[in-house]
């Protein structure tokens, strides 16, 4: 790409993802201008062709267009905060980590202070940042995205989600709760593998192959939820609890920690409770979706 028909970037904040997101940028070729407050970690976005901004309101100034990618909401409102920084008329995009109603109140501060303002998520780590791997998640007034798009296109797969300023937020949790309860599913198994000399490289292709197969009920289950209906198709939550009563069971025999099968369990007995015994497991939404109990 011409760096004549790129429009202008700034980056504010150079941690690994904020140096990544700069140098997908120079990549391709978009002028990029970033600022951090340890100037060091520009030295290599420099000599790439980065410009280091000498201040944050300098580099706000240079492009209709700024990243902020910082430790937390907080921060950028220390950032951007100060009197003689003028966001009128400027486009800023909040890539930092934060939960839904930090992302609407960032919203409000920056319409205030005369700004277009997204909020976004990253899904992807720093190294996968301009490749179509990394899934960057945006919200807010869709023209703004709209705006941008074709600039940030450069970082990967850009999804626009809604104008609530909060879904990628949300989103963001989402994920998050879905890698983490993967991989802890896989650590429970690999634990009690363990015990009889299977190791995880062994039982990990059969892990990836069971994790492949739950994800194809997905759209289906989904069909349920929305619909409010959970016939058994496939099996009656009753019959799922005697499966987790053996896995707590089978974890306590071998010695291995069965908080995790323990916690499950739990929530599919108060279903049960309910009356939800013969309903098929989607109807958990229901349990995931109060507050914890007493």
């Amino acid at each position: 790409m011409n760096n004549k028909t790129a429009a202008p970037v700034s980056v504010i904040g150079l941690g690994l993802m904020g140096q990544a997101l700069a140098g997908a940028f120079l990549k391709a070729g978009h002028p990029t201008t970033v600022w951090n407050r340890t100037t060091s970690k520009a030295d290599q976005l420099v000599a790439q062709g980065a410009h280091l901004a000498p201040t944050v309101g300098d580099a706000l100034k240079t492009s209709p267009l700024t990243i902020i990618c910082v430790t937390e909401y907080q921060a950028m409102r220390e950032l951007l905060d100060a009197s003689d920084i003028a966001l009128d008329g400027t486009t800023l995009i909040n890539l930092t980590s934060g939960d839904s109603a930090q992302a609407r109140e960032a919203a409000r501060w920056a319409e205030q202070r005369g700004a277009r303002y997204l909020d976004g998520a990253i899904m992807a780590v720093p190294s996968g940042i301009g490749t179509a791997e990394a899934v960057i998640l945006h919200s807010g007034p869709q023209s703004d995205f709209e705006a941008h798009k074709s600039t940030l296109d450069a970082l990967g797969t850009v999804t626009y989600l809604g104008a609530d300023h909060g879904l990628a937020s949300l989103y963001d949790g989402a994920g998050l709760v879905m890698m983490w309860s993967i991989l802890n599913a896989w650590l429970q198994g690999t634990a009690m593998l363990r015990t009889v000399g299977v190791d995880a490289a062994t039982y990990a292709p059969f892990a990836k192959q069971i994790a492949a197969g739950v994800a194809e009920w997905l759209p289906g289950h989904a069909e349920q939820i929305d619909n409010g209906s959970f016939p058994a198709e496939v099996s009656t939550l009753e019959t799922d609890v005697r499966a987790m009563a053996h896995l707590i069971e089978e974890s306590e025999a071998a010695g291995v920690n069965a908080e995790l099968p323990r916690l499950i369990k739990a929530m599919a007995d108060r279903s049960i409770a309910a009356g939800h015994g013969g309903e098929q497991y989607p109807v958990l939404i229901e349990e995931f979706s109060k507050p914890r109990a007493d």
